[in-house]
């Protein structure tokens, strides 16, 4: 008896279709283009394109940069400098180590010779 019950209950169907009274009014419409969309191109439009800056003032703002921190990803410096990628690249490269493997990896840090961090002062 408790078998029949069981081939009864899995030959229903689990899924049954439902017929609506009304339409669905919870459906999303199409836009053409979206809030998030419109407020992220206005504000590309606002800093416009990143404009290369004279070599001497980039070198200042990255040792500026290296003096707080040793190691620096491509992104953080981009957004330090204001400067475009390949520009910075050009430059790194003169000045700078890429890591490639390590704790450190992808990231960039001063040549050996560029490194003049500033000692603090430990007074007793």
């Amino acid at each position: 008896m408790n078998l029949t019950n069981y081939i009864e209950e899995s030959s229903k169907p689990v899924r049954l279709s439902q017929q609506l009274d009304k339409a669905v009014t919870t459906n999303y419409k199409p836009v053409a283009n979206h809030q998030y969309n419109i407020e992220y191109e206005k504000k590309k439009k606002e800093d416009g394109k990143r404009a290369r800056a004279d070599k001497q003032q980039v070198l200042d703002m990255l040792f500026s940069a290296f003096e707080k921190h040793q190691y620096y990803n491509i992104k953080d410096l981009v957004d330090i400098t204001k400067q475009p990628v390949i520009y910075l690249k050009e430059i790194l490269r003169e000045i700078g180590i890429y890591n490639v493997k390590g704790t450190h990896k992808n990231t960039w840090e001063l040549k050996p010779e560029y490194r003049h961090y500033q000692v603090e002062d430990k007074s007793d």
